[in-house]
């Protein structure tokens, strides 16, 4: 039990209230903080296994021909669309960062909306990137939207 300083002679009862309450404030403090960091780590690995091939560990891309996804101003540029670049690919070219890319990127459309989301949080905040999160809701609709 925490008592404040010089409280020895005070009741304990007095005391098991707010310390009930600093507990569970503490908790929930871990708990918010370890899940944020927990889908933070979870995008780390499903970008790992599913990107990085092709946009390195590093988001820097492969010269010519792989767009990098690190400070890409593509992202924000397109961010309703990049749901739907995950799962369905991308045949158009593009550019990021003033540079044009064509080469065709392949989708995963067995990654949920769930994996999705943690993949594209991952990005969005990493390598000098900080754009705003996606919400999973967010993500759903806006999978809802792909062209077919």
């Amino acid at each position: 039990m925490i008592k404040p300083f010089g409280a020895k002679d005070i009741n304990p009862a007095i005391w098991a209230v707010p310390n009930a309450f600093l507990w569970v404030c503490v908790g929930l403090c871990c708990v918010l903080g370890g899940c944020e960091d927990a889908t933070y780590r979870a995008g780390e690995r499903l970008y790992k296994a599913n990107c990085a091939n092709c946009h390195m560990d590093t988001g820097a891309g492969l010269g010519a021909l792989i767009p990098p996804l690190a400070n890409a101003d593509y992202l924000a540029q397109h961010r309703d669309a990049l749901p739907c670049v995950l799962r369905h690919g991308l045949a158009d070219s593009i550019v990021v960062n003033g540079r044009a890319y064509a080469e065709k990127m392949p989708g995963v459309p067995q990654l949920s909306e769930v994996a999705i989301t943690n993949i594209l949080n991952y990005i969005n905040h990493s390598w000098g990137n900080q754009n705003p999160p996606y919400r999973l809701d967010e993500v759903r609709e806006l999978l809802q939207r792909c062209p077919k």
